[in-house]
């Protein structure tokens, strides 16, 4: 094997090259603990001011409204907990759907064991909710509302400035997990009326281990770690100044030409869905068009396994998915497929394909080749295809 064809971007990305210039210098000489009062440590406090400024620009809010995190996850699990916990004597109730990330679902079930009782809102074939099911689920009891912006298996991008309005109208906070929407669409907080918002920098081609929620001003939450001072007492701890920089940096660049992105990339996806649909009974997950993210590719191709697939794929250099990075390893089937309609038997056989900043045409061309005689040998070895023949026979 010697081609390597990255299409995992959903699972993380790379940090390009004018990222990790700006981030090392924090790592030597710029080493100042930000809460010293020392030239040094002036440096790096500017250097965390700079990048919540950016990340303030990119979601159109204010810098003081801004809180770093160690990734997504916490960010999610920081919203959903902070709020519950803040706001109990007004009320227990939660609505959520269910194709959240994990980080949002089991922070939901853990509410639950707390005495919060949280509706799961279904989704059509395609995962959009029906905004009429979140009218009807909302209640006197209810304090919050948390969806994702973008489905990171699916590509589903939800109808969020509606849902936002709603919850506006009806005094419930909303929160959204745009870890996978951040740098691919267009985000404005303000005008999506947003309370709360969650990203990651290594989805936008910055490090791993730093996120960041946004809180709109005014928003009352618990505190997620008790201790020092740092992000204005709600967040204890020594900030991780060389990830914030990088992270400041990464959505600087990847906002920074979001429509020529999507544009690029939405040719390559459509090109590569039009070229693996052309296998027998298979199938898209998500829709199709704009309120798709421009680099998702969600296809099942029934009688199989996903996982053989991604070890096939793999010995051709190929890195794939089966569904969320999160839940690899696991034998279940992905629940956001179950959700939109997919039977058991065949969910299993997903394949995700998410398309970055480093995917080529000549990449998309090589996996089209590749794919279709890995089916049909995956299927060629598979009861469940030979039953379908013998079925098909009589």
């Amino acid at each position: 094997m010697n081609k390597v064809v990255y299409m995992d971007y959903a699972a993380t990305t790379y940090v390009k090259p004018e990222v990790l210039e700006e981030m090392m210098p924090y790592f030597t000489e710029k080493f100042g603990n930000p809460s010293s009062f020392y030239s040094i440590s002036r440096d790096t406090k500017m250097a965390i001011d700079l990048g919540r400024d950016r990340v303030a620009k990119a979601l159109g809010c204010e810098s003081s409204e801004v809180y770093f995190t160690g990734g997504g996850s916490e960010a999610d699990n920081w919203a959903l907990k902070g709020i519950a916990f803040a706001h109990k004597k007004k009320g227990n109730h939660i609505i959520t759907t269910k194709i959240e990330h994990h980080a949002v679902l089991h922070a939901c079930e853990y509410l639950e064991k707390h005495g919060f009782e949280v509706t799961y809102l279904d989704v059509d074939s395609e995962g959009f909710i029906n905004l009429e099911d979140l009218k009807n689920a909302i209640t006197d009891k209810t304090i919050l509302v948390s969806i994702m912006f973008a489905n990171n298996e699916i590509g589903t991008i939800q109808p969020i400035k509606e849902i936002g309005q709603i919850c506006k109208e009806r005094k419930v906070l909303f929160h959204t997990d745009a870890v996978q929407a951040v740098g691919n669409v267009h985000i404005n907080v303000k005008e999506l009326n947003i309370d709360l918002l969650s990203l990651a920098g290594h989805k936008i081609y910055g490090p791993k281990g730093i996120g960041a929620l946004y809180i709109r001003k005014g928003v009352r939450i618990d505190n997620l770690v008790h201790g020092g001072g740092q992000e204005r007492a709600r967040r204890a701890g020594t900030e991780n100044v060389p990830a914030i920089v990088g992270l400041g940096k990464a959505i600087e660049l990847a906002t920074s030409s979001i429509d020529e992105h999507a544009e690029r990339l939405e040719k390559l996806r459509d090109k590569l869905i039009d070229g693996l649909l052309k296998v027998p009974y298979s199938r898209l997950n998500g829709p199709r068009g704009k309120n798709r993210l421009a680099g998702n590719a969600n296809i099942i191709f029934e009688f199989i396994e996903g996982e053989s697939i991604l070890l096939m794929l793999d010995f051709e250099g190929v890195c794939a998915s089966s569904g969320s990075a999160c839940t690899s390893g696991s034998l279940d089937p992905s629940h956001v497929l179950l959700a939109i309609g997919c039977k058991h038997e065949i969910a299993h056989g997903s394949l995700r394909l998410s398309l970055g900043d480093g995917t080529t045409e000549e990449d998309v061309d090589y996996v089209i080749n590749a794919v279709p005689p890995i089916i049909q040998r995956l299927r060629d070895m598979s009861p469940l295809w030979e039953d379908h023949l013998k079925k098909g026979a009589k």
